[in-house]
């Protein structure tokens, strides 16, 4: 219910559609969350890598939601209403109506989810072709975009679906359509995962060449012949039928919308950062990289002129700010990893007892906050963990990597997991380090970061990234980032902001910063950092102990990793599953 300083008298709808669930709240022209609302979201996986939604079910969800954070305010004051949601893709017949993208024939599961990997095949193809549209992308195409999962529709279901088709959307272009009748779709989407280009359009030898020749018929009416930028009013704002589904006024403004990862950084880059000793006072919004930390991470850095980053996606132009370019590193699924790693251990139950011994709360994610609490102190056990070390190559691309660990020991306690879980978050530490060597290497030049998302909550996850990149970490005054940032798309819709950079300052503020402890004997030394990135291709199990049994005798401070004459080196290496991916190497050394 709102309830805190209502005097200002604007009000903005946000809504984020994300993997599991889709929330929403009412922000204020100052950027303070006055509701909050969330409601689960159905998921189904009928065989491996295949992961479908609902657009119904979203939609409906959507509905809940805004109703929740309006109540009790006068509805005169909303004046506007932004959306973000997760790069699924939607799919739609003539009318307008929900197609199956399953073998079933399921028409109610017309989504192929962002994480679906069932295009491998088809991805592979398109990155053999070297088509000049894939220097935007890294030079490597993921399978998580929207070209690949087209062929597989055409391949797969081409009388069921593909023939039938009259509308491909990304899932944040269905939301903002279903609210205002208007097919347009955001630069942010099409940009970033449909190889549109700012400055040229489409390009028809690029979905010749790839089998897609179909799409460039009527002027790819299909999958979008009008591109707005984010913030963009739509239309005529709110149609009535909405407007009563939503609980809103018709008629309010509805902004051109933002992918979720991009909402997370247009709610946080632009922050009033004076008065907290931060490098980037001062300094140009270049100077900062926005992490959106949830089931995924993503790494947002822009700049005034387009930057080739390889491994790294982008440029896009006004993808996300307008007038600058957006490169966007990741890692997929480290929330989901971490889950994974955590939840899979034979300690797990364990830990959850524990934590309810304990009584922590945490409304959002009950058993996850409560149990890292207790891990956190069990990963403090410097008997039990002299040094860990995790190393994750994020800015190679590969779209088919497999996880493994090697190296384990047939330990299950505690204090084993809590091992296991601070090496999982060093390694996606590790991980974002490289991606920003990689950033300034090719010309970027970073100095603090600007993290949000699920991940913000847990203080070690946040704690590792600053120590391991040597950099500070702001957390925002609004844990719910992503949610400001769909709020500042409908306060620029609304015309009450005269561009969205002044949105952004005026909206997102400083919470908190995280300093690197520079004194932690357990970050890196350079020789051995070193060492690991020059291994390449030799990131082989016999590779690294090789270099491994060499180097820790003649290379490494002993005083820095407490390694003694005839101490054991012991190797724990694990491959994530990540869109812009690699490597992740743990080492523990006692």
């Amino acid at each position: 219910m709102p309830g805190r300083d209502q005097e200002l008298g604007s009000y903005y709808v946000g809504v984020d559609v994300g993997t599991g669930s889709v929330r929403a709240a009412l922000v204020d022209q100052r950027g303070i969350l006055l509701a909050f609302a969330d409601q689960p979201i159905n998921q189904w996986e009928p065989q491996f890598n295949h992961h479908e939604q609902s657009s119904e079910d979203i939609w409906v969800a959507c509905c809940i939601v805004t109703k929740k954070v309006v109540q009790g305010i006068d509805l005169n004051q909303i004046r506007g209403l932004g959306f973000d949601a997760t790069c699924s893709l939607v799919v739609l017949d003539k009318q307008f109506h929900p197609l199956p993208v399953n073998h079933e024939g399921d028409s109610h599961r017309n989504i192929i989810m962002w994480l679906d990997h069932r295009a491998v095949n088809q991805v592979h193809r398109i990155n053999e072709t070297k088509h000049s549209v894939l220097q935007y992308v890294g030079g490597v195409m993921s399978v998580e975009m929207q070209a690949p999962k087209l062929l597989w529709l055409k391949e797969n279901l081409r009388e069921t679906c593909w023939d039938k088709a009259g509308h491909f959307f990304d899932l944040p272009d269905f939301l903002s359509w279903k609210a205002t009748g208007v097919t347009a779709r955001s630069l942010c989407s099409l940009v970033c995962k449909w190889t549109y280009s700012a400055e040229k359009g489409w390009d028809d030898s690029f979905w010749k060449m790839v089998g897609l020749e179909d799409l460039v018929a009527d002027n790819y009416s299909k999958i979008g012949n009008q591109v707005l930028p984010p913030g963009t009013s739509l239309g005529n704002g709110l149609t009535p039928e909405a407007a009563k589904d939503l609980g809103l006024p018709a008629g309010i403004a509805v902004a051109a919308s933002l992918i979720d990862a991009h909402a997370g950084g247009l709610g946080v880059i632009g922050a009033d950062v004076r008065g907290h000793g931060l490098a980037c006072e001062g300094q140009p919004v270049t100077s900062r990289l926005a992490i959106i930390c949830g089931t995924s991470s993503c790494h947002m850095g822009i700049s005034k002129n387009p930057i080739f980053v390889p491994g790294v996606w982008g440029p896009y132009f006004s993808a996300m700010v307008p007038g600058f370019w957006l490169n966007e590193g990741g890692q997929s699924v480290t929330g989901k990893l971490i889950d994974h790693m955590v939840q899979g251990h034979a300690a797990f139950p364990e830990l959850q007892a524990k934590a309810t011994a304990r009584c922590y709360e945490d409304e959002s994610r009950p058993w996850k906050c409560q149990s890292l609490k207790i891990l956190d102190i069990n990963a403090n056990l410097r008997d039990r963990l002299d040094f860990a070390m995790k190393y994750s190559k994020c800015p190679e691309l590969s779209s088919v990597a497999e996880p493994h660990v090697t190296g384990l020991k047939l330990s299950q306690d505690l204090d084993d997991l809590a091992i296991l879980y601070l090496a999982t978050v060093q390694a996606i530490a590790f991980g974002t380090r490289l991606i920003i060597e990689a950033m300034e290497s090719a010309g970027h030049s970073i100095s603090t970061l600007f993290l949000c998302g699920g991940l913000g909550k847990n203080p070690l996850f946040v704690q590792m990234h600053a120590d391991i990149t040597g950099m500070p970490v702001v957390l925002s005054q609004e844990v719910e980032s992503v949610l400001v940032g769909a709020a500042i798309l409908g306060a620029c819709a609304s015309g009450d902001f005269a561009s969205v950079q002044e949105a952004m300052a005026r909206m997102s503020k400083v919470g908190k910063v995280v300093f690197p402890r520079r004194e932690d004997k357990r970050v890196l030394p350079g020789n051995f950092w070193e060492l690991m990135k020059s291994t390449g291709n030799e990131n082989t199990e016999t590779g690294i102990l090789k270099k491994l049994a060499h180097n820790t005798a003649h290379k490494w401070p002993r005083q820095e990793l407490n390694v003694q004459p005839g101490s054991r080196t012991k190797v724990l290496s694990s491959i994530q599953p990540c869109s812009r991916n690699g490597h992740i190497v743990v080492i523990t050394t006692g």
